[in-house]
C-alpha cells in the first residue's frame, strides 16, 4: 500500500537555508526605492527642460546609487500638463520614502519639486483661449 520515498526531497527546511543568501537591511531597501522613484523623477523632469532641477534630483541619485544616474535625452511627445501631473506624483513617492528613511535633503527636494509642479498646473496656458470672467 505504501511505498517509502527512496529519493532526497527538493525542499528543504528554512532553518537550513538561512545565511546562505544576501538580505538587504530595511535602510538598504528604502534607498534602493527612493533612488528608483528619484530616477523615474529625473527623466520626467529632463523632458520638461529644466536643468536646474534635474541636476539637483540627479546628485541625490548618485548619493544614493553611488554613481551617477544613467541620463536619457529620449522624449516621449506627452503633453506638459500630463508630464507635471506625472512628476507631481513621483515627487510625492519620492517624498513618502524619504520621510520614512528620515533623509532630510531628499524630502525637502521632493516637497519643492511637488510644489514646482503645482505652481505649473495651476498656471493659466498661453495656448487656451481666453474667457471673460462669468463666461461658461
Amino acid at each position: 500500500m505504501y511505498e517509502p520515498i527512496r529519493t532526497k526531497s527538493v525542499h528543504r527546511m528554512a532553518d537550513d537555508a538561512q545565511g546562505q543568501f544576501p538580505h538587504r537591511s530595511r535602510e538598504e531597501e528604502l534607498d534602493i526605492q527612493l533612488a528608483g522613484h528619484l530616477a523615474a523623477l529625473l527623466a520626467v523632469t529632463d523632458e520638461l527642460g529644466d536643468d536646474a532641477a534635474a541636476e539637483r534630483i540627479a546628485q541625490q541619485v548618485a548619493r544614493l546609487r553611488g554613481a551617477p544616474p544613467a541620463r536619457h535625452a529620449g522624449l516621449s511627445g506627452a503633453d506638459p500638463a500630463d508630464l507635471h501631473r506625472r512628476a507631481h506624483a513621483l515627487a510625492g513617492r519620492a517624498l513618502v520614502v524619504a520621510a520614512s528613511r528620515a533623509d532630510t535633503a531628499a524630502a525637502i527636494l521632493a516637497a519643492e519639486r511637488m510644489d514646482a509642479h503645482t505652481a505649473a498646473l495651476d498656471a493659466p496656458r498661453h495656448d487656451e483661449p481666453r474667457r471673460p470672467v462669468g463666461a461658461l
